[in-house]
């Protein structure tokens, strides 16, 4: 789908024509007389093709680079062709394990990146309403001595880190040991607004957040469903792995409020209203437990608390599911019988269904779902939790995150002592470094911080309802913008109120020009991931050595070289970098691995040496596109990427674990069970498994986790050296720096994190299990009032507000004055935020316009046609004046709004903000200015899949 016709703005009713963008235009605008944008500005470069690049650049060798694409989690490889340190040339790697020569759109035009003219190129800041060269010190000088200046009035508190999951994972994990040296958990990353409800409901139903298979494993699945994943356009390649399947016979259902591009390719696609994925699952449920299709084997023996799901299953019969969701009983009876009669099946979930003031109980509601069937643990079957960036995943797992440290350690007293340990620094130095106060009965340092998803907020919000000393007055948005954030309107106001805002990224971004303040904002050029080097983590755990293509272009410095600048002004590089070494003022990545391979236990990070997985990067031609193992070569008997969790020391050469939880192979080969996280007993029943639990398991039975003193009770203790005895007394599996428990209890064939049942009840968080609660913003008041949010509170360090929103709702009349339930989701052309795909001349090239899709019947209703200019009106104020695209894929009374677009913020062109030549190929309206408010109750993922709206003609 492609839309060509202007994009409409307030300035202009009458002259949309001069005022707007059509293709014409928009080739005219760019200097393009013949040949599209691509053309105009690689030829600029003498790039169009390869004699032409070698002209230019003088000849010389071409040496080719193997590296990994930088946009969605499947983690493509390519190679990247390079003459006189320009990259000329890229192809897709035909003989990597997961993308085998596929490419996406977005994936095919990364050679761009690297020379884009769009690019911030030399440290900037705005002062008087004008942008002024810097020189890196004078940036770095002038930054650091606001912070420092902030620091003594306010507290370290007061400056906000946003975190990138673009960031590899040396820098993902630098970044937050920069936020703990700050002394600050104010730090998080785009994690939080799209998958942290799966990590919370996941990790605490069998122990680990992550997805439990592979892209690759789903060529063994007899069936997959897909709820609120948009496979063929989120993650285009990963289609190749789930089309291989279905050609094998594997049914494939899709559960959707929108009849996306994968629901084409569906044997059955199921509309449910948006917001009532928990009456859906449930009424999967009340079809198999009613026929007798659970596994009942597996559940007596691995599954705990699923009689109290039973239960609640009643009050959700197929007329109540029909009532609430829209999806009638033969329908649900037949895909409930279809994922029956083939097993092993497997669940994909994204943002659908995680992007809401439920996420983490719809995310639990897909677990249980999988439990019921016993589809875990098993080839073909498991979660297949698609994540988006390309390294989100590791982003999370090495703590970019406002209420974890690296591995997911917390923010107890012994977390801190733990990575204390690992950075061999003194404890008491690095809790000095934090606020000694306590706000709202809670102290910094052992409390989470603000979430990104709301640290305009902390902003705004009043200090006395802050669980801090002092408002936010200055943000760090290091690789991630702020048009991805709901109530923009809010977003502005805060960049306007801080005392500066500092951008760290290749591009301006909307962070950088969203405001109007005319001082006080920085843009800092960081280089791109393919102008530097290390791990990242792709969506199933597998990680990969991205190699450096070519140098840093312009003026810009890797993020890491970024971070050591800072450190060095601030205080404490000589702390921060103890045990890296730095070379000049860059800290070597390789060190970077080897401090968290010390330290990240509880995930097992500690096995995928720089040496392991360059090895692997080297031969990534050996491993299997069936099971992602290597059959033969050096890297024999290994899984591609290593995949967490990989055991032990790097010596002790854990092949890497292909699917969690598989009980049929041994914990040396790969093997697993449900991890003992949450005790042994509850209210006097057991939570250890009734099983054996992985292959060779010399205990026999379900078993805690394992400890100093388990290994001393087992008599196995004299099976440490001496060195280990030292090292591990007093510990368990997560805090032994030698690794030697871990080693001992896998030597006897042991998962070091024990051997319980999967919990279907999860007592510390509000709803104990799965119920649904209408969305904040429901046309259905009647479902309001039968199935309410919460009452509002006090959620991390701000105040939380559920209920109240729902009865404003209803005695204003908003669900009558805004009668269209709108979503939004993603275009296979551009990703996140947008400020790096719209800026790509070969991809503004395919999509131009920002627009809604609305049905036939709404449109006529309105008097709108196909491609009319039209104004989206917010329930909280917003207007978006954007295109219409009339479509059958949304039902009368729902609409869908993509959401990279930025550039225009009601109706205001925001080009003259940007610096010269920085303005992204295409603008317009952002579907988060719109977005209302809502936000998960444990993790305060904010609500995207869910609002209320009106369309008008422009």
């Amino acid at each position: 789908m492609k839309l060509t016709r202007t994009v409409p703005t307030k300035a202009s009713t009458s002259d949309k024509e001069s005022l707007g963008l059509n293709r014409r235009q928009f080739l005219k605008n760019a200097g393009v007389t013949a040949g599209g944008i691509a053309a105009a500005s690689m030829l600029g470069s003498g790039m169009v093709r390869k004699a032409e690049a070698a002209e230019s650049v003088g000849g010389g060798d071409v040496k080719t680079v193997k590296t990994i694409c930088s946009h969605c989690s499947v983690g493509c490889g390519l190679y990247a062709k390079v003459q006189n340190g320009i990259w000329v040339d890229q192809e897709p790697a035909f003989d990597h394990p997961i993308n085998r020569g596929g490419h996406c759109a977005k994936g095919a035009s990364v050679i761009h990146h690297t020379h884009s003219e769009k690019r911030v190129k030399y440290p900037m800041k705005l002062s008087g309403g004008k942008w002024t060269k810097l020189s890196w010190d004078q940036a770095v000088n002038e930054i650091g001595d606001l912070m420092l200046k902030i620091r003594e009035e306010s507290g370290p508190d007061s400056i906000y880190f946003m975190g990138s999951a673009k960031t590899n994972n040396e820098q993902s994990y630098l970044y937050r040991k920069f936020a703990a040296m700050w002394g600050t958990n104010n730090v998080d990353h785009s994690a939080r607004i799209c998958h942290s409800t799966t990590v919370a409901g996941v990790a605490n139903t069998w122990g680990y957040g992550a997805m439990t298979n592979s892209y690759n494993d789903m060529h063994n699945s007899k069936s997959m469903i897909f709820i609120g994943s948009n496979a063929a356009e989120a993650h285009p390649v990963a289609m190749q792995h789930i089309l291989t399947a279905k050609e094998r016979g594997s049914k494939m259902i899709v559960v959707d409020p929108r009849f996306t591009r994968t629901a084409a390719h569906a044997d059955e696609y199921v509309h449910i209203r948006p917001g009532t994925d928990i009456p859906f699952v449930y009424g999967l449920l009340w079809h198999i437990f009613e026929n007798g299709w659970e596994d009942k084997d597996f559940i007596s023996r691995r599954v705990w608390g699923l009689d109290a799901i039973r239960e609640e299953v009643k009050n959700y019969p197929p007329d109540e599911v029909e009532n609430i969701c829209s999806a009638g009983e033969k329908q649900v009876y037949r895909v409930a019988k279809m994922l029956a009669d083939n097993r092993p099946g497997t669940i994909v979930w994204c943002m659908g269904g995680t992007q809401h003031t439920i996420g983490n109980a719809n995310t639990r509601a897909y677990c249980i779902l999988q439990l019921a069937l016993g589809n875990m643990g098993v080839s073909g079957g498991g979660a297949n939790i698609f994540r988006g960036h390309d390294n989100v995943q590791g982003a999370t797992d090495f703590g970019l995150l406002f209420d974890n440290l690296p591995g997911y350690y917390g923010l107890s007293e012994g977390a801190w002592q733990h990575w204390s340990r690992v950075w061999e620094l003194d404890y008491e130095w690095v809790k000095a470094r934090f606020d000694q106060g306590t706000y709202l009965g809670k102290q910094p340092m052992t409390s989470a911080g603000i979430p990104c998803s709301r640290w305009h907020d902390g902003v705004m919000e009043d200090t006395a309802k802050l669980g801090q000393k002092d408002n936010v007055r200055l943000a760090f948005f290091l690789g991630q913008s702020v048009n991805t954030e709901t109530r923009g309107r809010e977003v502005r106001e805060a960049l306007n109120k801080m005392d500066a805002v500092v951008v760290v990224d290749p591009y301006p971004t909307m962070a950088g020009v969203m405001s109007t303040r005319t001082d006080g904002v920085f843009l800092l050029p960081a280089a791109t991931q393919f102008e530097t080097y290390g791990s990242v983590s792709n969506s199933n755990r597998s990680l990969q050595w991205r190699s450096q293509v070519v140098e840093p272009m312009f003026e810009s410095k890797p993020d890491h070289e970024i971070m050591y600048l800072f450190a060095k002004k601030l205080g404490f590089a000589d702390q921060m970098f103890k045990n890296i070494e730095v070379q000049g003022s860059v800290p070597l990545i390789e060190d970077i691995t080897r401090e968290y391979n010390r330290g990240m236990w509880t995930v097992g990070y500690t096995g995928q040496s720089p040496e392991r997985l360059k090895q692997h990067q080297e031969n990534w031609g050996t491993f299997e596109w069936e099971d992602l193992q290597a059959k033969g070569g050096p890297c024999k008997g290994e899984t591609y990427g290593l995949p967490w969790p990989c055991w032990g020391t790097p010596e002790l050469k854990h092949p890497g674990t292909h699917i969690l939880y598989d009980t049929s192979k041994h914990v040396m080969e790969g093997g697993g069970n449900f991890r003992a996280r949450f005790g042994v007993e509850y209210e006097g029943e057991n939570l250890l498994a009734d099983d054996p639990g992985s292959a060779g398991n010399d205990i026999g039975e379900g078993f805690p986790e394992f400890t100093a003193e388990m290994l001393k009770q087992l008599g196995w203790w004299d099976e440490l050296t001496a060195e280990e005895k030292v090292a591990a007394e007093g510990r368990n599996w997560k805090t032994d720096l030698s690794g030697g428990i871990q080693r001992v209890a896998m030597k006897h064939g042991c998962i070091p994190y024990g051997n319980a049942r999967a919990r279907c009840r999860v007592w510390t968080f509000p709803d104990e299990v799965p119920i649904h609660r209408e969305p904040l913003y429901s046309p259905r008041r009647d479902l309001m009032v039968k199935y309410p949010s919460y009452e509002d509170r006090q959620v991390a360090r701000l105040p939380t507000l559920y209920r109240s929103i729902q009865e404003k709702v209803m005695a204003e009349d908003l669900d009558k004055k805004f009668p269209m339930v709108v979503t939004s989701g993603r275009l296979v052309e551009y990703e996140g935020g947008g400020e790096e795909t719209r800026s790509n001349p070969w991809l503004a090239e395919l999509q131009q316009t920002m627009f809604v899709e609305i049905n036939p019947a709404d449109a006529a209703d309105r008097g709108i046609q196909d491609g009319d200019a039209v104004v989206l009106h917010s329930p909280e104020g917003p207007k978006l004046y954007i295109h219409a695209l009339v479509t059958q894929r949304v039902i009368p009374g729902e609409c869908f709004m993509p959401y990279h677009f930025a550039g225009i913020f009601e109706g205001e062109s925001l080009v003259p903000q940007y610096p010269d030549g920085t303005v992204p190929y295409v603008q317009g309206e952002s579907a988060n200015t719109a977005l209302t408010y809502g936000y998960d109750i444990v993790t305060q993922m904010q609500e995207t899949k869910v609002s209320l709206c009106q369309i008008t003609k422009a």
